[in-house]
């Protein structure tokens, strides 16, 4: 054990200055960056470790899940298999189908009959990809103090229709909109441009005006490098309104005027939740996989595990761009993203994980 720890902690180490290098070098490198595929435009089903099981039979799957549950201690395996190898949708059909079958909520009985990470890992996996969204919103907004990094990391990951989805689940719960809630909890430049992101308005021309895109970025170095003070607005109104095609072009131009890259000026320009979040939207305009395998790297890196992010990205990314993630992680780091959740997970949880993940790069 002692031997083992000592290879996964060099592993992690080793990589740390690697990792430094390799992440400054993408989000520097701009050179293909206009016409790179974006993942705000991505097909569920299209990138994703998760597909539709070809021979789908919800009354069988309800019967394997009723045994697992039902029988002398649950079969975790079963569980697994059947909840993993399903798109969401056949994942909800089960749920109409065991709950017909039942008088019982599969949601329930997963809760009864497991537990801690595994049991948030397979609520997760049984809610609705917009509600599973709009909970773990709420659930950052709840109590004293708000969690913005989970607020950032899922309003500059998603694309309007996510964002707008997320918004119709929280008014269906809650009877309040989101938009005001989160102004309620948030203030500030911070509080102004997560609520333009959060609106889900942002522009989806795929048309690209390159001299606004000039004019834009004129605009931001004129308002952070060239002047004593920063002008945070412009960075927000620009950042988090124009469209994904348009934003990468002005990436390109404000380096051209300024010799810096915009992630570099706001990092040396701003601070805390702002700069975080401002941060978070530059690198999905350049490459939401890759801004994702990094925060996956953190969940994992050094003592103890941050579940939490771990689920959330995962069981959200599933359908949509996870195979890109494992792309970009192993790209980043030279070991594959499966082989960091079989060396930093166990049991139950490591297990599904383990197969959400699907296959090794």
């Amino acid at each position: 054990m002692t031997v083992f720890y000592f290879l996964y902690s060099s592993l992690f180490s080793s990589s740390e200055e690697r990792f430094v290098a390799v992440m400054t070098s993408l989000w520097d490198d701009l050179n293909t960056l206009v016409d790179s595929p974006s993942s705000f435009t991505a097909t569920t089903g299209e990138r994703g470790t998760i597909k539709p099981n070809e021979d789908f039979d919800a009354e069988h799957n309800v019967e394997a899940l009723r045994n697992a549950i039902e029988g002398l201690g649950t079969t975790e395996k079963t569980l697994i298999d059947i909840l993993t190898q399903r798109s969401s949708a056949q994942r909800q059909l089960i749920c109409k189908a065991y709950e017909a079958a039942t008088g019982r909520t599969l949601l329930k009985d997963l809760k009864g009959d497991t537990g801690g990470d595994f049991e948030d890992l397979l609520v997760a996996l049984v809610t609705p990809p917009a509600a599973y969204d709009c909970h773990e919103v709420m659930q950052a907004m709840k109590g004293a103090g708000t969690k913005d990094s989970v607020l950032i990391e899922i309003f500059a990951s998603r694309s309007n229709q996510q964002i707008k989805a997320l918004s119709e689940v929280y008014l269906e719960e809650t009877e309040e909109q989101l938009i005001q809630d989160l102004k309620s909890e948030t203030s500030g430049e911070f509080s102004e441009a997560l609520l333009l992101l959060a609106e889900g308005n942002r522009d989806e021309s795929t048309a690209v005006d390159a001299e606004k895109a000039k004019e834009d970025a004129q605009t931001l170095y004129s308002a952070g490098e060239k002047k004593w003070g920063t002008d945070e607005s412009k960075f927000v109104n620009i950042l988090c309104q124009r469209s994904i095609p348009q934003l990468r072009q002005t990436l390109v131009e404000y380096k051209n005027i300024s010799g810096k890259s915009l992630q570099e000026s706001i990092e040396g320009e701003m601070s805390g939740e702002l700069e975080e979040l401002l941060v978070a939207v530059v690198k999905c305009v350049k490459n939401v996989p890759a801004y994702l395998a990094e925060l996956l790297y953190k969940t994992m890196k050094g003592g103890g595990t941050d579940e939490s992010t771990l689920t959330r990205i995962m069981v959200s990314r599933s359908e949509v761009d996870l195979l890109d993630i494992r792309a970009e992680f192993k790209s980043l780091y030279s070991y594959s993203l499966l082989s960091a959740i079989e060396s930093d997970l166990s049991g139950p949880y490591g297990e599904c994980m383990k197969a959400i993940c699907g296959g090794d790069d």
